[in-house]
């Protein structure tokens, strides 16, 4: 997955409307917490703004480069920070503890066969544990975002996948595409 591409999408975005598309699917602070696919770090940072200091971060993407300057904007703007840069493949096997939550931000889009993947990440997540998705709102994408999902799509997969219904927190315009919409569910058991 091109984690470049991501960071440079949502760079369009301020830190401000990240934090706000997050802000409603966070009830509380504190907790062990992953970004899957975290590119730049643009929602790695908005989520440490709202779970907190006291909270532990696992930020999971391929790219070294990314991660690196992920590392840098941590150092500049929340120094005091327990927050873990791990360079994997989050379809893949990961060594991490229960999490409580998990923000997918601009990753789902590049595989095709979204309720696998969903599966996949649930098992990452403790029992009633939140998924934070951030997508383009739409369904047919181009040659950078080949296979998006609306939050209709996303209403409907979610459940088969193990989700509770998604609820909609918040759109914000984008260049591309029309608009991304964030969305917070919970794993099931099933």
């Amino acid at each position: 997955m091109p984690s470049a591409v991501c960071g440079l999408r949502s760079s369009f975005m301020n830190h401000t409307d990240h934090v706000n598309l997050l802000r409603n699917g966070i009830t509380q602070q504190g907790g062990q917490w992953a970004d899957f696919g975290s590119g730049s770090g643009a929602f790695t940072l908005a989520l440490r703004e709202l779970i907190g200091a006291d909270a532990k971060i696992f930020s999971i993407d391929q790219d070294a480069a990314s991660l690196r300057e992920q590392e840098r904007a941590f150092q500049q703007s929340f120094p005091n920070s327990n927050v873990h840069f791990l360079r994997a493949d989050f379809t893949r096997e990961l060594k991490l503890p229960p999490l409580d939550g998990i923000v997918m931000a601009n990753a789902l889009h590049f595989f095709k066969h979204k309720e696998a993947v969903l599966k996949h990440v649930r098992e990452f997540l403790k029992a009633r544990g939140v998924f934070i998705l951030v997508e383009y709102n739409v369904d047919v994408g181009n040659m950078w975002v080949p296979h998006p999902l609306s939050f209709e799509t996303f209403r409907k997969l979610a459940p088969r996948a193990g989700f509770s219904e998604p609820r909609l927190l918040a759109t914000v315009p984008s260049r591309f595409l029309r608009e991304f919409f964030a969305a917070a569910t919970q794993r099931v058991e099933i």
